[in-house]
């Protein structure tokens, strides 16, 4: 068990749940700040972004993602759509100062050592590693040299490659979500491969997460059910505004009842005890049934299959029963529907 900011993630804390605005800003403060809003309206624990300038991040003549090229401008470069889609260092003060304001978490992936020093410095309560980053390896050691949480997306690697990224950020500690992602937006279901985050729980021992870019919420909540104590989900204000990663995104409506259905299926998982409800106990006299004369019966007649039976309410004596009695005599005379009692049971031989 550990914590992100005041949020537990263990075995039975609630689903941590990450609105991923991403770059879905288009390069304004303004719409950055809507998004923390909205992101906190809506219900989510944290609201991250990407920190990066684009010149760290691909080369001046990068083709874009092939998933980029319909999202976008297929004649723009990587590094130009990127370019446009940067916020300014700075900016990022007035992010986290807004976000603390409003009691929401807030965390970004930063690509270059400067950029994580910047987020660290600024208190930010944990790191996303993005998929691409995982191979990594200077970066994954750099990060977890800051002994905070590791949130690490494990998107187009081997568990291979997964192996490796756990084991550098355990030399320094074990404070890590593994999470589940298929790097495509949208992802196809039958690619999404759920099942990994079972191997991932008994491989690692670690919680387990899943950065979903299913085109809508049922993967989600079958990974809340499968053990996923952190789920991230692209977030956009419109799904028809400009940008790589608007139309994968959830709006503020979706994003909403995405919360809200991971919440309903969290109280649904309940405990592992099986035990009788309180609402259940009071239900069992109404709905059990118990034995019962389903004919009349007379004084020293045998009980048979034929005149034996179970009826409600559950007020006679316990079904289990039926054998033990099958054979015996009736101590009086029973009319039909009447429930046994062991007194109307004649024992003698």
């Amino acid at each position: 068990m550990f914590t992100i900011g005041t949020k537990e993630i263990s075995e039975e804390s609630p689903t941590f749940i990450i609105a991923e605005a991403g770059v879905n800003h288009n390069g304004k403060v303004e719409l950055a700040l809507e998004l923390i809003k909205k992101a906190s309206e809506v219900g989510a624990d944290c609201v991250k972004f990407q920190t990066f300038r684009a010149e760290d991040v691909v080369t001046m003549s990068s083709p874009k993602a092939q998933y980029q090229n319909f999202t976008t401008d297929p004649n723009e470069s990587q590094f130009k759509m990127l370019k446009n889609l940067e916020l300014q260092q700075k900016d990022y003060e007035t992010l986290f100062d807004y976000a603390r304001k409003l009691g929401v978490l807030i965390v970004s992936t930063a690509y270059a050592k400067d950029e994580i020093d910047y987020l660290d410095a600024l208190g930010m309560p944990a790191f996303k590693i993005a998929s691409c980053q995982i191979i990594e390896h200077p970066l994954l050691e750099h990060i977890a040299k800051n002994q905070k949480p590791i949130l690490l997306s494990t998107g187009m690697s081997t568990l291979e490659e997964v192996r490796e990224a756990v084991a550098i950020i355990k030399k320094y500690h074990n404070k890590i979500v593994v999470m589940q992602c298929t790097s495509d937006y949208p992802a196809l279901y039958n690619e999404l491969n759920l099942r990994v985050l079972n191997t991932y729980a008994q491989t690692f021992n670690l919680p387990v997460g899943l950065s979903d870019h299913a085109p809508t919420i049922e993967p989600a909540l079958a990974a809340v059910a499968i053990g996923a104590r952190v789920i991230e989900k692209h977030f956009t204000l419109d799904n028809k505004m400009e940008g790589p990663d608007h139309s994968s995104s959830l709006n503020p409506q979706d994003f909403e009842k995405l919360v809200r259905s991971i919440r309903i299926v969290e109280s649904a998982l309940g405990s592992s005890n099986k035990s009788v409800t309180d609402k259940e106990q009071k239900n069992i006299t109404g709905m059990r049934r118990s034995l019962v004369v389903i004919k009349d019966v007379k004084k020293g007649e045998i009980f048979t299959e034929e005149n034996l039976g179970y009826k409600r309410p559950f007020i006679g004596l316990h079904p289990k029963m039926f054998n033990q009695i099958i054979g015996k005599k009736a101590s009086r005379d029973i009319s039909k529907d009447t429930h046994l009692k062991e007194e109307d049971i004649n024992n003698t031989i």
